[in-house]
């Protein structure tokens, strides 16, 4: 018999939030959850959760413990645990959630043919529009 996939509580429908937030579909795909315990998934939750744009949290020991029901030792462990499989960087206070390993962009190498740097305006990034104008402008110059 196939199960029929519908929403179970179409009131919940799950909507991109608007703080930064996500968890990266390969680390199920690719078995990094595999490698965690318990305690290290909840750690990476937690961090993944609250971490800003680049990755970076400054939760403390003390709240980190609390907020996940840990001793110290049991935070450090999951911590060394994500450190030991390149899911995290720790340099106290500061935790880094990283690329999963394989998967970090990789860094434009500076060449003629690159694609054109775009600039900030005094109002904020640069629109599409102001972008597709400067690479029509310079692919006419070539």
């Amino acid at each position: 018999m196939r199960t029929v996939k519908q929403l179970l509580r179409p009131e919940r429908l799950r909507q991109v939030p608007e703080q930064f937030s996500w968890v990266d579909q390969a680390l199920v795909q690719r078995h990094f959850i595999d490698r965690c315990e318990a305690r290290a998934a909840a750690l990476y939750l937690f961090l993944i959760t609250v971490a800003d744009a680049q990755g970076l949290s400054y939760y403390g020991e003390p709240t980190l413990a609390k907020r996940l029901h840990l001793n110290p030792e049991e935070l450090a462990a999951a911590r060394q645990q994500l450190i030991d499989i390149e899911l995290i960087a720790y340099q106290a206070p500061l935790y880094q959630v990283l690329a999963l390993p394989g998967t970090a962009p990789r860094a434009p190498a500076s060449t003629p043919t690159q694609a054109p740097q775009t600039t900030r305006s005094r109002n904020g990034p640069a629109r599409l529009a102001q972008i597709l104008d400067q690479m029509g402008r310079r692919r006419a110059r070539l």
